[in-house]
């Protein structure tokens, strides 16, 4: 081989690896890796076979995140397939989004199609059991984020109560847990402490889908409380396996509600939502929300260098200044942290959460406080923790406490695992 020819084919080769590296778009080379384990979900494997709803007035109970992995919108795409759509139903902030915490919009005919719109939030089985009267058949396909106190769910086996009460089917359209299925955290919820953030003993962190829920809620739950389970049918997820993050799936991220605007928030979620039953802003009216953690008598610098010491794992912390636009201290510049997640599989959010709350309370102990309606007990499903951070108990000996609950859910839950 002559040197010019050796060196034509070295730049050939060169030219090869850079295209595969960017891609190997124009090759046809093969994908990265993570996009060959694409998860299809409820509702794509139910367009595959709508006939089963051929012939059935259907309900849909659903928001933004009801979506086919080319963003077309359930409604449209069950349309599309001559489904006979007859109702759509939402949950908190409403089957568009538009509402923040704690608000639906009220009953209303879809300006696109015609159809009628039904808030399901605030209202108790009985009373939404006559909201499905007209239909044969109740779907359900919204986002969850895995976290117990995450209202979706509590939509859903309320559904599943008043779809049993009037003897409808009640259909599951799976979709992946955005932070795993493996992980389950926190303390399972004391039934005392039942509401609606939290209606059936589970722990903050649950590490299963909403099908897993909506079968584990029909045989533990239902029965006991109706005397008879919801008709109950999953679309169980293709290629979902439960160590997957959501960035692993395939799958494109749509808000499930307006301060959820990414997967990484989610995965903060289960530990700072809980600085909602504190005097702290957890980051609601910015960009950042459940990432931002600050009230107006923090010195940023003082609890970023406390955290950082502590070397939790899986987890960084900058020292923060924000104004929120609205929610707690809106207007205010307020200091705080900003948490960055180093090790998603080593982070902790309960954990760390729990010792930022410990720190403040030893920094700022006169300032530091619980919401006055001990809305903290609700987002645990216990007064425990609360009263152990007030006693000064350490953090370790906080989760040690629950760790009796935690194993006996886990062991219950393995028994409604769909994916293993």
């Amino acid at each position: 081989m002559t040197k010019n020819r050796w060196l034509r084919c070295l730049s050939s080769l060169v030219l090869l690896c850079t295209l595969t590296a960017a891609g190997g778009a124009d090759l046809g080379l093969a994908k990265d890796k993570k996009n060959n384990h694409a998860v299809q979900t409820g509702i794509e494997r139910l367009l595959e076979n709508p006939q089963i709803l051929k012939g059935k007035k259907v309900g849909l109970i659903t928001n933004p995140t009801g979506v086919t992995v080319d963003l077309t919108h359930d409604v449209d795409a069950l349309l599309e397939k001559n489904i006979n759509l007859v109702a759509v139903y939402g949950p908190e902030h409403g089957i568009r989004g538009t509402e923040q915490a704690g608000s639906a919009p009220g009953t209303y005919e879809d300006p696109k199609t015609g159809l009628p719109f039904y808030n399901l939030y605030g209202k108790t089985p009985q009373e939404i059991a006559p909201i499905f009267s007209d239909v044969d058949v109740i779907l359900f396909d919204i986002q969850d984020v895995g976290s117990r106190f995450y209202t979706y769910i509590s939509t859903m086996a309320y559904a599943m109560k008043a779809a049993a009460l009037q003897d409808k089917p009640f259909i599951v359209l799976d979709r992946p847990n955005p932070i795993g299925g493996v992980k389950v955290e926190g303390p399972v919820l004391d039934p005392d402490y039942q509401s609606f953030v939290g209606i059936y003993p589970i722990p903050v962190r649950h590490g299963m889908t909403v099908g897993e829920l909506a079968v584990l809620f029909n045989e533990q739950f239902l029965e006991k409380e109706l005397g008879k389970k919801a008709n109950l049918e999953i679309v169980q997820m293709k290629g979902w396996k439960r160590d997957m993050q959501y960035d692993e799936t395939g799958l494109p991220w749509v808000l499930p509600s307006p301060n959820m605007p990414t997967p990484e928030t989610a995965l903060v979620y289960p530990g700072n939502c809980l600085f909602e039953g504190t005097n702290l802003s957890e980051g609601r009216g910015t960009t950042r929300p459940f990432e931002l953690i600050g009230a107006p008598y923090i010195k940023g610098w003082e609890i970023a260098d406390r955290m950082n010491r502590l070397d939790l794992p899986g987890v960084s912390f900058r020292e923060a200044y924000f104004n929120p636009t609205f929610s707690k201290h809106a207007g205010i510049n307020v200091g705080g942290l900003q948490l960055y997640v180093t090790d998603r599989d080593g982070y902790d959010p309960i954990r760390t959460a729990l010792t930022i709350m410990v720190e403040l309370k030893k920094q700022y102990p006169n300032d530091f406080a619980w919401r006055s309606d001990n809305w903290i007990d609700k987002l645990m499903g216990t007064d425990k923790i609360r009263k152990a951070i007030d006693k000064g108990a350490s953090v370790d000996e906080i989760i040690a406490d629950w760790q009796g609950g935690l194993k006996a859910f886990q062991q219950l839950r393995k028994s409604y695992l769909l994916y293993r």
